[in-house]
């Protein structure tokens, strides 16, 4: 990747053109370094709990200082900033057809989601950018997508989720969604379809999609992928040592007062996938 699109860039003839590409391509350069700065870091412990060796021997044995190594574990990106991936990320959420808004409009808990979840993002040393996925939710993933939107709202999300072996996203004939246990049929519906906006239940999973993995946190409604965010903010560290950066799933089950979550814990999962 490194060398050809590099040759490219510099072989580019179009100004404008060779401006994006390089923008692009230093985004891609700053985000492996970050990783790479992550993965020495965890290197080095690996080494010191596997290998039994003192910091100062793991220095020595590659060629750094003592000092140098006690700054590598003091500064460098935490471990779990894995779970993410590399970067740069692109944060994806749908834009809702309204009859004065042909274009799309985005929901403000979707609004909200997104905010915070750039939020926990870039706290990791991530460059995040956003995109709008169409009123028709026809829309093409980039790599490290993590899409902010049920399957009412995206076929994409409709094909992810069906890879699932764990979980399913069903509507009723009613029109209300719900998701369900592929191996027992349990289900969980959302209270908010019963007129209590205090709950809701949200599909979280990171999951094959065409060529790449894509992230998906789905709530029944609106809130409950807030309330996703909250629950991923809180418990990053243990799910990433759980799942690391495989293919998984999990239910997140919230409580809230208007807007503000008040507790999010994993009803179910989260579970691997073969």
């Amino acid at each position: 990747m490194a060398a050809d699109e590099f040759e490219q860039v510099r072989r580019e003839r179009d100004p404008l053109r060779q401006a994006q590409r390089a923008t692009d391509l230093l985004a891609t350069y700053q985000q492996r370094g970050v990783e790479l700065a992550r993965l020495r870091r965890d290197a080095v412990e690996r080494a010191a709990d596997e290998l039994g060796l003192s910091y100062s021997a793991v220095a020595a044995r590659i060629g750094l200082s003592k000092g140098r190594i006690t700054q590598i574990r003091q500064s460098a990106p935490l471990t779990e900033r894995g779970f993410f991936g590399v970067g740069p990320l692109t944060v994806a959420v749908p834009l809702r057809a309204m009859p004065a808004r042909p274009s799309g409009v985005i929901a403000h808990e979707d609004a909200l989601a997104s905010e915070r979840l750039t939020g926990l993002l870039t706290g990791l040393q991530f460059q995040v950018r956003t995109l709008h996925i169409p009123p028709d939710g026809d829309w093409r993933p980039p790599a490290e997508a993590i899409a902010i939107c049920g399957p009412k709202s995206s076929r994409v999300t409709v094909e992810a989720i069906a890879s699932d072996p764990h979980l399913a996203f069903d509507q009723g004939p009613q029109g209300h969604w719900s998701i369900r246990d592929r191996l027992t049929n349990e289900e969980v519906k959302s209270p908010m379809d019963e007129g209590i906006d205090s709950e809701d239940f949200a599909y979280v999973g990171r999951l094959p999609y065409r060529d790449h993995l894509l992230f998906v946190i789905a709530g029944i409604h609106a809130l409950g992928s807030l309330g996703a965010v909250d629950y991923l903010t809180a418990n990053l560290k243990a799910l990433y040592a759980t799942v690391g950066q495989a293919p998984f799933s999990l239910v997140v089950r919230s409580t809230f007062d208007g807007n503000t979550v008040t507790k999010s814990e994993a009803l179910w999962g989260p579970r691997a996938h073969p």
